[in-house]
């Protein structure tokens, strides 16, 4: 027992600072997209707050970190540019409607438990997308460099670059000496205090927030308000399709993080607990004027990297943003940017799956492909579009696979019946390959196809020996069928029930479904 109160109370204080330095990091990132978003600082930091305490609460992944995502951002900016052309600073409301829409949407996938499709994705497409997110964390944080667009002076430039570098030796070397406090957090500290009592010019969250148009991260607790928006179908409409694009990558980058999280601690997180989190979450920051989010790989990595397990971590970075903007704005807003994006750097050094580029020689070519087009389309165009087509490319290099698995061993019984001994799945990829196993015209008289090797995959499958036996008979030949499931025996007597007498039933035959219709899927 004393043991067990140990061991919690250890986990609370890894906990507690590691919430700490992920709020630190939260804090530059979403005041840049909000500003990449089109919308005031203090309505992403409000998003990350909001968003961040209600899926540590009630998500399905303890230790996972969500708050305002560049991957929702780059739609946003479209809807809110789109909403001020409606009307004249209405964009913002636009955005808060949306959001009560797409959060609506991912509650629904989580009621309709759809989060278990997560498992179909493959793991090369897994890889694809870990690697394009630490690219794309890579180069945001090229853009503390930067100032309208243009590079730091040579000088601004150096000193930022020698703090960073310090903060990453700092966050290298400090666990080998002590493991009490968190690397980030300590690196942070360290590096404020020599840039604050050193007088270090260098580029702080405040400056950073000025030069993107912002005064400062102050500001006080947020209010209920009902998105000022015109309530008719012409709103409904025109936010329907946004609703359904930020639903759709806000739940694959979410669902992904939170796999990624638990092959890391080597515990199970619920992604149908953790879909409707993050639309709980969403509809609340449309009431509470937030910007909405997502879970954050990034943030995700800092948090576990620290030690940050339970609910507790999430809890307190989300409570401590929130301090930061209520109280401790002017202390925030000197951390160097130099010591967050060191702390960045690592993240993304950490998150990169570099075993995969040793690989490549050796896994199947056409894996290799999917890893390198979805991170490429990560990097690119969007998080969605490279995971979907990732999937998508995955599913056909299966299917032509296993359509060319299928094979036939011909063999005659004593009484003159021709055998053909099916060897594989037949589903629509297969038929043709199925159909050429067959020499109708020089065959015997009877004929036998035996499916105990093979499976009916699909309705395909199915109508490709209905289509075979009626080519038999036209040719005046007989044919049987052995080792059907009593699906596929349904399917065809329904089809014909003269087909009755073709089929031969046994006490070894197989029992599956045939996918036909969605009831198959129960």
């Amino acid at each position: 027992m004393v043991e067990f109160f140990k061991k919690q109370t250890a986990n609370a204080k890894d906990d507690i600072l590691s919430g700490l330095t992920v709020a630190l990091a939260l804090v530059p990132e979403a005041v840049a997209f909000a500003f990449v978003a089109g919308v005031d600082p203090i309505v992403g930091l409000y998003g990350a707050f909001m968003v961040g305490l209600i899926t540590s609460l009630f998500g399905g992944r303890p230790g996972m970190i969500s708050g305002a995502t560049g991957a929702l951002a780059v739609v946003m900016v479209s809807l809110v540019k789109e909403g001020n052309d409606i009307a004249t600073g209405a964009g913002l409301q636009y955005l808060f409607a949306t959001l009560l829409l797409m959060g609506v949407i991912q509650m629904l996938f989580g009621v309709l438990k759809l989060g278990k499709f997560v498992r179909l994705i493959p793991h090369p497409v897994m890889l694809g997308f870990v690697n394009g997110l630490a690219i794309v964390i890579f180069l945001a944080q090229l853009e503390m460099f930067q100032v309208d667009g243009e590079w730091l002076e040579p000088g601004k430039l150096v000193m930022m670059l020698g703090l960073v570098g310090l903060t990453m030796g700092l966050m290298h070397f400090l666990p080998k000496l002590h493991k009490s406090i968190p690397a980030g957090l300590a690196a942070i500290l360290i590096i404020t205090g020599i840039v604050v009592f050193g007088n270090v010019q260098t580029e702080s969250v405040l400056s950073f927030v000025q030069a993107k148009g912002g005064t400062g991260i102050k500001g006080g607790l947020p209010s209920f308000a009902l998105p000022d928006v015109p309530l008719n179908m012409e709103t409904f409409l025109f936010i329907l399709p946004y609703a359904v694009i930020l639903a759709a990558i806000g739940l694959i980058e979410s669902l992904m993080t939170l796999t990624l999280v638990d092959e890391i601690t080597e515990t199970k997180g619920s992604s149908n607990k953790e879909s409707f989190a993050q639309g709980l979450a969403n509809v609340v920051n449309g009431f509470f004027g937030g910007m909405g989010g997502c879970a954050m790989i990034g943030q995700s990595m800092i948090n576990v990297n620290s030690g940050g397990r339970g609910r507790l971590s999430g809890i307190v970075a989300a409570l401590a943003l929130l301090a930061f903007i209520l109280f401790l704005s002017p202390a925030i807003e000197m951390i160097p940017i130099a010591a967050l994006v060191g702390v960045m750097f690592i993240v993304v050094i950490k998150t990169f799956a570099w075993s995969s580029i040793r690989m490549m020689s050796k896994i199947p070519k056409a894996d290799a492909f999917v890893v390198v087009l979805v991170t490429v389309i990560t990097v690119f165009f969007d998080l969605a579009i490279a995971v979907i087509s990732g999937i998508i490319v995955s599913a056909l290099v299966f299917s032509w696979e296993n359509a060319t698995r299928i094979r036939a061993r011909k063999r005659v019984k004593e009484d003159g019946t021709k055998v053909y001994d099916i060897f594989g799945p037949l589903f629509f990829g297969s038929i043709t390959a199925f159909n050429s196993k067959f020499d109708i015209k020089n065959d015997p008289e009877n004929i036998e196809i035996d499916f105990i090797e093979s499976r009916v995959s699909d309705h395909s499958g199915v109508e490709a020996i209905q289509s075979l036996i009626l080519k038999y008979q036209k040719e005046g030949k007989q044919v049987r069928l052995s080792h059907l499931s009593p699906d596929c025996k349904a399917i065809l007597t329904k089809a014909n029930p003269k087909f009755h007498n073709v089929i031969l039933t046994d006490v070894n035959d197989p029992r599956y479904y045939v996918m036909t219709d969605n009831s198959n899927f129960i």
